[in-house]
């Protein structure tokens, strides 16, 4: 009589770099009752492509992919959907029953919906939405955000070029400001979004000027820890709605752990603690 195997589940992340994923996926588990193990990957890119096809084999059932690997993965994926072709990269890969690999991003989706349950009856038509940084973070922030019906977005980035490749490919509701003139950008908006390090542990401090944060403005600092950064004291004092970083966390991963097990998990106290454990230990 032969046993049922456990579907295995990972996150690929790099040795310097390990996920919170892991605490995240190991806590539904045990609070849904389910069987299965997520286990940690360290892949050097040169042997990506080799690994991702060989863990279906291995009994996996699917992939959290984290940088520098999302963009890589598309490559081997036979399935990729337009949210992860937008994006230019997934954040999960399911190993389908047909021997398909089905390649995904639901970070836009956990970005909004974090918004959405920290911020309730926030309006993305209500007035325009700075961001802050140019990077894969910023651009999954975008494309979320023109989505769900932002009129206008106000990018300012260090390097300016990055911001300009952005209001290139996303067009006319894309303004782009100095960075020394970051501060403006944030007159009359409704939403601002943190989408670089900046604030977070061994980083430079966040020195973008608050003085336009008006109260009611949503301000969503994508950085996991602390869970609440110098930018989110400020908006909290200006009286604005403060969005952290670790629930974007949870509910991009959410729909990622329906697809894989079947069942859709509870986003509580609970599951944050388990991302706050993961930094915190």
């Amino acid at each position: 009589m032969t046993s049922t195997p456990i579907p295995l589940a990972g996150v690929l992340q790099t040795a310097d770099k390990p996920s919170e994923m892991t605490r995240i996926y190991d806590h539904w588990l045990e609070a849904t009752g389910l069987p299965g193990r997520f286990v940690p990957l360290t892949v050097a890119l040169e042997d990506l492509g080799e690994v991702v096809q060989v863990l279906p084999k291995a009994g996996f059932i699917g992939l959290n992919i984290t940088r520098p690997y999302q963009q890589l993965v598309l490559e081997y994926a036979d399935i990729v959907t337009d949210r992860a072709a937008l994006m230019s990269g997934a954040n999960t890969l399911i190993f389908r029953r047909d021997g398909k690999i089905h390649a995904d991003n639901t970070d836009g989706y956990g970005f909004i919906e974090n918004i959405r349950q920290n911020a309730p009856g926030w309006n993305p038509k209500a007035g325009p939405a700075a961001i802050i940084g140019a990077g894969r973070a910023a651009r999954e922030a975008v494309t979320a955000m023109l989505e769900v019906g932002v009129d206008e977005i106000r990018i300012a980035n260090r390097t300016k070029p990055r911001a300009e490749a952005l209001r290139r490919e996303f067009g006319g509701r894309i303004e782009v400001y100095d960075w020394v003139k970051a501060g403006n950008a944030l007159e009359g908006a409704t939403t601002l979004v943190n989408a670089t390090p900046l604030g977070s542990p061994g980083r430079q401090e966040f020195r973008v000027p608050l003085d336009a944060l008006r109260p009611g403005c949503v301000v969503s600092d994508l950085a996991i820890s602390p869970s609440i950064t110098r930018l989110l004291r400020v908006a909290i004092d200006a009286g604005c709605y403060p969005v952290d970083g670790i629930g974007m966390a949870l509910y991009q991963a959410a729909p990622v752990f329906e697809r894989w097990y079947g069942e859709r998990p509870v986003v509580d106290a609970a599951a944050r603690a388990a991302v706050v454990a993961a930094y915190t230990e």
